[in-house]
């Protein structure tokens, strides 16, 4: 095999061919002809190497051609071996395919040949039963045209006998306005009025039924526990005025009261706000004032006064100042007593302060502030019968007059004025509600309200408990009765026992008793919204029949 060499290999074999001694190390360098003869020498060897190269190359690519020309032939032939057998077998594969595909088909289409001669025997069969069906909705057919000329004629004969009606109910009609002296609308009207009437009567007797059934059961109850309340709580009630009598030793000491030109007498009026009444009565001084604190530091001042022996107006002052620290002291005493008497803590000082100053306040002669302890004790015993919240009733009705203290100072109702102050002093919303709720001006939140304003009627309308001036009495009565006697069939109307009952007389031929009834209700509504009383009113309606005969 031939190996080709590069032009390297000529431009060496060029240089070899020449001497090279002259190179070598240590001989004297040639001269400028030698070189060029050299150089040309490299480049005459280099182009003979190149020549040479080229055609070896030739050579070997000849020989490399020949050789892949004998392998395609022999791919060549073999694939075309391979070619014939794919042939052979695919011919083969394309004929089994073709059978079996014309197998299939023509087993499918004896099937589709059965069921289309099934779905033909089925459509013959509904043809048959259609062509049934046809006959007979024709029968029906005919027969409906036979009832709709029936009905027709039958139409025509009732509107026949319609307008005939008509024409006998309207001369019947005419026929009984004629005979009533009415049209047919007053006659319904007068019907509906009637019907309305015989409406209110049965269902005045149902509601009469109805309340009485539920008043035996809640009167039983209620009564119980009010009286068990009641009579667990006794109360000593003084009756207090517009004076107070402070008793002397003689009467020599009533000139040193009075002091020279009545300097004394001026000073302790000056410095208490009430009035001295220096009479004939003996051994007595008379203090007269509208405010119970006031004659109160009056009344204490005066005696610590008369102990000490020195009476002058200075003196007066400072004696006056300090009943007044003593009396804020004793009244701060007694709200913590009773607080503590209930069982009840948790107080803001300022709102024990201004519970404090209901000692000397009064409601129609009765102490506000014992007229709290007392209601208070009457709703702890009310909520505990009703499994209800013992403490927050007891502190609601302890604390619903708190207003009353400050009711002369400042503009509102007290009931509001007292839940502004506990709600200020940290109260619970349920006691604010309480005190609001116990005169219905606002609406009760819980059932504890309802109980305050229950256990405040209940302490303030017991015999004794409060007084009235004679004249409001009076004019109350007679409010009362005319009340009364201001309603249809009214015969007399008597107010007793001391404006807590009224009797009113009916007449028999004007009223009946389910009217008797509605109207003790509405008399009982009336009163409630036109008076202001303590307690409740009962009203009792009378009906009397009396039927008399003589036997002679």
């Amino acid at each position: 095999m031939l190996i080709p060499l590069g032009p390297c290999c000529g431009v060496r074999a060029g240089v070899s061919a020449f001497d090279l001694t002259p190179f070598k190390k240590g001989v004297t360098p040639i001269s400028t002809t030698n070189v060029v003869y050299i150089i040309l020498s490299v480049i005459l060897g280099a182009v003979i190497g190149a020549g040479l190269f080229e055609r070896l190359r030739r050579r070997m690519t000849g020989a490399k051609q020949a050789e892949a020309e004998d392998l395609a032939k022999q791919v060549v032939q073999n694939a075309q071996r391979e070619a014939d057998n794919t042939l052979k077998e695919a011919r083969l594969e394309a004929k089994d395919l073709v059978y079996k595909a014309k197998s299939e088909f023509e087993q499918e289409q004896r099937t589709k040949l059965g069921e289309l001669s099934a779905t033909e025997k089925r459509l013959i069969q509904r043809e048959g039963g259609l062509d049934g069906k046809l006959a007979a909705l024709e029968k029906r057919e005919n027969e409906s045209r036979k009832r709709e000329t029936d009905f027709a004629k039958r139409e025509e004969g009732l509107a026949a006998k319609e307008s005939a009606c008509a024409k006998i109910e309207r001369e019947h009609r005419e026929a009984l306005e004629r005979v009533a002296g009415m049209t047919s609308d007053e006659a319904k009207k007068h019907l509906i009025l009637e019907m309305e009437s015989q409406a209110k009567l049965d269902a005045v007797g149902i509601a009469k039924r109805t309340i009485e059934e539920a008043r035996e059961n809640a009167e039983r109850e209620a009564r119980e526990i009010i009286t068990n309340s009641i009579q667990r709580v006794v109360r000593d009630y003084v009756s207090e005025s517009t004076i107070s009598v402070v008793p002397i030793q003689n009467d020599a000491m009533k000139g040193r009261i009075i002091g020279r030109e009545g300097r004394n007498i001026r000073a302790l009026e000056a410095a208490t706000g009430i009035d001295l009444i220096i009479d004939e009565t003996p051994e007595a001084v008379i203090i007269s004032g509208f405010d119970p604190l006031r004659r109160e530091i009056a009344k204490v001042s005066l005696e610590r006064l008369m102990h000490d022996g020195r009476i002058h107006p200075t003196r007066i002052e400072e004696i006056v100042e300090k009943v007044k620290v003593d009396i804020d002291k004793l009244m701060y005493e007694e709200a913590e007593k009773i607080i503590f008497e209930l069982g009840l803590s948790d107080f803001h000082p300022e709102l024990i302060k201004v519970l404090g100053r209901l000692k000397y306040r009064t409601s129609y002669g009765q102490n506000n502030l014992y007229h709290a302890r007392e209601a208070s004790y009457i709703c702890g015993i009310m909520a505990s019968e009703l499994g209800l919240d013992v403490r927050l009733a007891r502190r609601g009705a302890l604390l619903h007059d708190i207003g009353k203290a400050v009711s002369h100072e400042e503009e509102g109702p007290h009931a509001m004025l007292g839940a502004e102050i506990a709600k200020k002093y940290g109260e619970s919303a349920k006691i604010v509600n309480a005190i609001a709720a116990h005169h219905e001006q606002v609406e009760p939140i819980c059932p504890e309200s309802v109980l305050v304003a229950a256990a405040e009627a209940l302490s303030a309308a017991r015999p004794g408990a409060r007084r009235e001036a004679l004249e409001s009495y009076v004019k109350r009565l007679e409010k009362l009765e005319s009340l009364a006697t201001g309603h249809k069939g009214v015969q007399k109307a008597y107010a007793i026992q001391a404006g807590r009952e009224i009797r009113v007389i009916v007449r028999q031929e004007d009223i009946t008793d389910a009217e008797s009834f509605q109207l003790s209700r509405e008399l009982a509504k009336k009163i409630e919204q036109e008076l202001t009383y303590p307690g409740q009113i009962k009203v009792t309606v009378i009906r009397e029949s009396r039927y008399v005969e003589y036997a002679k």
